[in-house]
């Protein structure tokens, strides 16, 4: 006879499992800013490249993505809005 863990288990797994799916789209969104910038020619000072791999807010990173690709420096893509 099973222990009905099993319903538990699955959920611990699929949220481990979604949290992976985030952070891994983070990390992939901060890598692309990076390589937009770097593309375009656009100078990205060491203390600006920490910042912008170290976010982990997916929302300010999507406002820095589209940012990169028009914006003429990295101030311009870290700028509050």
């Amino acid at each position: 006879m099973g222990t009905g863990l099993s319903h538990f288990r699955g959920f611990v797994a699929e949220s481990f499992r979604d949290e992976g799916r985030v952070e891994g789209r983070v990390e992939g969104r901060g890598e692309d800013i990076l390589r937009i910038l770097a593309v375009r020619g656009v100078a990205v000072p060491e203390e600006a490249r920490q910042r912008i791999a170290g976010c982990k807010d997916l929302a300010v990173l999507d406002v820095w993505f589209e940012r990169a690709i028009t914006a003429t420096t990295v101030d311009a893509v870290l700028a509050e809005s």
